[in-house]
């Protein structure tokens, strides 16, 4: 059988072979078109198909390869050992959600390698926070006062607990945070000789929250092989020329954004600071965190209701930061 098949509206039919050469009419529209073999046809269309092949891939292997953020972000990786996200096809969503507003970024990649350690220790401290403070603090006093030498008393803390600090103290001098680490088991006290490197110091001063804070949004989001896109420590530039420094910013589905202010310390003197820059921002409330270390549940509360962001501690702030982002997933979905 020949085939008749229109080049203007794709016309396509079966005619006798004895047409073969012949100009007809379309039946469609009624452009004049010619009958063809259909084996010719077909070799003629898989030439032309083999030859735009080859120049696809030729052109493929010729353009530098590109990571996707997506790609990154959901393939299986150790989130507390990667360079991934350094990587600034994982944070360009947050470049690009910040230029669309006008605003410029200046962001320290080392703030988001967690090939180092100060992010294990930081969510182990966080997750444990109650018990472990009774170290971080005396730490960071000592640091303070420009002192090196630290004891810890464990008469006061039952069998499991004392345990808990030890093994904590055991990790810091492990990780080099603490420059050496001695156990009097007679005297059931703990010895620590204190780091002073800048970044020791700077850890227990408070980044460690911001390190915290990061990782269980990075959990959260990895866990659940969300599309999402974070930075930490980073700093922004409206057009006035005006600067912020902020601690942690996500970016999920390419649409949410989730912003979390770290204070270890006083912040009273900060809530009207970043009120205003939620509204500069235009963000929601609900998604524009000020993360506070050991603030009760009745203040949480209280100063949420009287002050137009939401405020958490280190319990509650990934309860209340999931239940924001399942609530924006599910609205969209519907």
């Amino acid at each position: 059988m020949a085939i008749f098949r229109c080049n203007q509206c794709g016309y396509l039919r079966e005619v006798p072979n004895q047409h073969i050469g012949k100009k007809v009419k379309c039946p469609a529209c009624q452009k004049v078109t010619p009958i063809y073999d259909t084996l010719a046809l077909v070799k003629k269309l898989l030439e032309k198909y083999f030859s735009m092949q080859k120049e696809f891939l030729r052109l493929q292997k010729s353009l530098p390869a590109i990571k996707n953020s997506d790609d990154i972000n959901k393939r299986s990786m150790d989130i507390f050992n990667t360079t991934a996200m350094t990587d600034q096809q994982q944070y360009q969503p947050i470049l690009d959600w910040f230029k669309n507003k006008h605003i410029q970024l200046n962001v320290d990649e080392d703030a988001v390698d967690t090939t180092g350690f100060f992010d294990e220790v930081a969510v182990k401290l966080g997750d444990n926070y109650d018990l472990l403070k009774v170290v971080s603090d005396k730490i960071k006093r000592t640091q303070k006062k420009g002192y090196t030498n630290v004891t810890l008393y464990l008469s006061n803390y039952n069998q499991q607990e004392a345990a808990l600090i030890n093994e904590f103290c055991q990790e810091l001098y492990e990780y080099a945070f603490v420059a050496k680490c001695f156990v009097n088991r007679s005297q059931n006290k703990i010895h620590l000789t204190l780091q002073t490197a800048q970044p020791i110091v700077n850890f227990f001063n408070g980044e460690w929250l911001e390190w915290f804070a990061f990782m269980k949004l990075l959990a959260f989001c990895h866990e659940r092989q969300m599309s999402f896109a974070g930075l930490r420590s980073f700093h922004i530039q409206f057009p006035n020329n005006e600067k912020n420094e902020l601690d942690t910013f996500f970016l999920i589905n390419g649409v949410m954004p989730i912003f979390v202010e770290c204070k270890s310390g006083e912040f009273r003197p900060f809530i009207d600071k970043y009120v205003k820059l939620r509204k500069r921002l235009k963000m929601d409330k609900k998604q524009f965190f000020m993360l506070v270390l050991g603030l009760s549940d009745e203040q949480m509360q209280g100063l949420t209701r009287m002050f137009d962001i939401s405020f958490v501690n280190e319990k509650t702030f990934v309860e209340q930061v999931s239940v924001s982002i399942v609530k924006q997933v599910s609205a969209s979905i519907k």
